[in-house]
């Protein structure tokens, strides 16, 4: 049965016309580290946040890392089909192990399909300012050392009401231009990718439910999550004469859990682009989240969010490159299961250089300035401002 199943799918691909002989396969695998080591000046009032105190202990020399292991095995037919796996092992000790785990089908005239936990084709399309060193502010990467200014799972038990003044939501554009729809993130999904025509690349995805390691699709009922997650990314790239010219798009939809009455569906797109020139690249995004703020996931606010970003990197004769960007956004509120019609906005700036010190080998040095207004005239909220500045430096080892 097994055979017949496997074989059944090769023929719907248009992958098995010939017999193909067995190939060797590649066992590749690869990955990165990045240690960060920054100073941080630290400004908030966190009474206001429920948590109590009036100081937060991230002043100071903090450390953070970021690593992975990558397992990308795979092997190429006779026929030119390429099948291949890819995943990722996470270095840290805490939370999930896994993140991405998928299967690839590909080849230069069929396009490549991906099967399993993955970001959707709409993320993967989508390109925004341009950076150099690995501490991000087009994501939540600077929540490491500045508390408030992202999504962090365990800060969110300290969440009251309103539920997202402590952390933003996950892959929402209050965060990121980087966006999933309902803010789903590497949940099974089947993408396709076409072949690139002249620079031109679309992409579609689809999931039967936003849960993340949902052992399948039917091991979670649809009726309370967020599910039928349909997503399509356009990406087009080339070169004319010495301007490299990258632009892209995305739009996504799913729908609500069918026990909440009344729920609108939920969306996300987005647009961005990046020109080179001369050894400079200047580029930017936006993006929208738009939410159905009745519904509350995992104790976070799904409030609408939307988010830019605008930088531009140099890179200098020899080893050295240098960044300027921004990214800016503002997420609404929610609470008590509804838009209480105020907002929250963040604001970073960074400005930083990297240098390669050899094959793989990394060193940044940057400077990053965060704050985050909740604009909620509340006593026990409202009025406050976190704020933080971070000198740094890391070194980033990719194999």
């Amino acid at each position: 049965m097994k055979k017949q199943l496997l074989c059944t799918s090769a023929i719907a691909l248009g992958i098995a016309a010939a017999p193909a002989a067995a190939q060797e396969w590649n066992l590749d695998w690869g990955g990165y580290m990045n240690q960060h080591v920054a100073f941080g000046d630290i400004s908030t009032n966190l009474a206001n946040f429920g948590v109590g105190g009036q100081d937060w202990e991230g002043d100071g020399l903090s450390l953070h890392q970021t690593s992975e292991i990558i397992f990308t095995p795979n092997v190429t037919l006779d026929n030119g089909m390429t099948f291949g796996i890819n995943i990722q092992l996470e270095g840290e000790n805490v939370g999930a192990r896994i993140d991405e785990t998928y299967m690839s089908i590909s080849s230069d005239t069929f396009g490549r399909l991906d099967l399993g936990a993955e970001n959707s084709a709409g993320y993967k399309s989508m390109v925004g300012a341009p950076s150099v060193t690995s501490m991000y502010i087009n994501s939540p990467s600077t929540s490491a050392f500045i508390p408030f200014t992202g999504y962090d799972a365990a800060l969110s038990a300290f969440a009251a009401t309103p539920v997202n003044l402590v952390t933003l939501p996950f892959r929402q554009a209050g965060i990121s231009s980087y966006t999933e729809v309902g803010g789903n993130n590497d949940v099974s999904r089947i993408t396709y990718y076409t072949p690139d025509f002249n620079g031109l690349t679309i992409g579609v995805s689809y999931a039967a439910q936003g849960a993340i390691n949902a052992a399948s699709s039917y091991s979670v009922d649809k009726n309370t999550v967020l599910s039928d997650i349909f997503d399509i990314g356009v990406n087009y790239s080339n070169s004319f004469g010495a301007t490299d010219i990258t632009l892209a798009a995305r739009w996504g939809t799913g729908d609500t859990p069918s026990l909440v009455a009344g729920a609108s569906d939920f969306e996300t797109w987005g647009v961005g682009f990046q020109v080179g020139f001369n050894n400079i690249t200047i580029g930017g995004s936006w993006a929208e989240n738009d939410n159905d703020e009745t519904l509350i996931t995992s104790g976070v606010g799904l409030g609408d969010s939307e988010g830019w970003s605008f930088g531009v990197t140099y890179d200098a004769a020899g080893a050295w490159a240098f960044e300027a960007l921004t990214y800016q956004s503002e997420t609404d509120i929610v609470a008590g299961g509804a838009d209480t019609g105020f907002r929250t906005d963040r604001e970073a700036y960074k400005i930083g250089a990297s240098r390669t010190l050899g094959p793989g080998v990394d060193w940044d040095i940057y400077l990053v300035h965060e704050t985050r207004d909740v604009n909620v005239p509340v006593a026990q909220f409202g009025g406050d401002e976190i704020e933080g500045t971070l000198l740094g430096t890391a070194i980033n080892l990719s194999f």
